[in-house]
């Protein structure tokens, strides 16, 4: 049966863990010059219907160095964009690619592509979610902590896609996970009362950025308006005063913490100039590990 990446919660924590190992025997790889063409032959549909910069860098690099080539659909240039049916070009794409890496709006668009597709489909970006991103933040956890277990993680900001696909971590890995969001910008209801109840206690909201970060070994945040809430802009910046993640609130954090910002960052706005280039921030090697951990991905489900 084929298998796809559209949410975390679509796998078990023992398959999420093995694919976190293989990411790290991956990059070990990569960085001692050992071949790993472990999609040597292989081709995979990268399609685009938002703006990417490293999402776009890394499964192509990615892709790449599996020994497989990586194709480049924007949607602005392919059938998508004129209204094709989604199932209509899943159903073609499938037969010409042997996998599918989709950053789009509606999670709806990757799962209706998924269900019509015959090869794995990758879920990229979407509003609701962002499980690549979040494999990638958890390797580098692991890489600086020894484990991603037993470690109190803080989210300071909008309860969007980020914030969403921290909350199934949390509860899939079993860790205290504590979020900060202003009224009216909690995580998504139905993300939530799922989380909740596979593990009750273990997670948190909070209007109070200064109660979610105390104690907390990693704090994670993220832009205030994503990407299509540009006109909110300002309507944000008011809801959000105060959430910015500064000095003053790192230091109630744990002395060894870390800081991640899933980028691109909007300095003086969610995170301080000076704590993205501080002593705390593992923003770069963030953006590092999601070349590896999406080879690990897709190394998994491309046969």
């Amino acid at each position: 049966m084929t298998r796809h990446f559209l949410a975390l919660h679509d796998f078990t924590k023992a398959e999420l863990t093995s694919m976190l190992d293989l990411a790290a025997d991956l990059k070990a790889k990569q960085k001692s010059g050992v071949s790993h063409k472990l999609l040597d032959g292989k081709t995979v549909a990268l399609v685009f219907e938002k703006a990417s910069t490293r999402t776009r860098i890394s499964f192509e690099v990615g892709v790449f160095q599996l020994g497989g080539h990586g194709l480049f659909v924007s949607s602005g240039t392919s059938q998508m964009g004129r209204g094709e049916p989604i199932k209509d070009t899943a159903r073609c794409m499938s037969r010409y690619c042997d996998g599918v890496m989709i950053r789009t709006f509606g999670q709806n668009i990757v799962e209706e592509f998924a269900t019509y597709s015959d090869v794995p489909v990758i879920n990229g970006l979407t509003d609701l979610f962002h499980p690549c991103q979040i494999m990638a933040d958890l390797q580098t956890v692991i890489e600086r902590k020894g484990t991603c277990a037993g470690l109190k993680y803080a989210w300071v900001g909008d309860g969007n896609n980020m914030a969403n696909t921290w909350i199934e971590a949390a509860a899939i890995f079993g860790f205290e996970l504590a979020l900060a969001c202003p009224k009216g910008y909690e995580p998504d209801a139905s993300v939530m009362t799922w989380a909740q109840a596979a593990a009750p206690g273990k997670i948190t909201v909070t209007t109070d950025p200064k109660i979610a970060v105390t104690a907390a070994d990693v704090i994670n945040t993220d832009v205030w308006a994503s990407m299509g809430q540009e006109a909110e802009q300002k309507e944000r910046e008011q809801a959000f005063a105060g959430y910015c993640l500064d000095d003053a609130l790192v230091a109630l954090a744990q002395p060894d913490c870390i800081v991640m910002h899933c980028l691109p960052a909007h300095r003086g706005e969610e995170i301080s100039d000076s704590v993205i280039e501080g002593h705390h921030s593992v923003v770069w090697d963030e953006a590092e590990n999601r070349l590896h951990v999406q080879k690990a991905i897709m190394a998994t489900l491309i046969q």
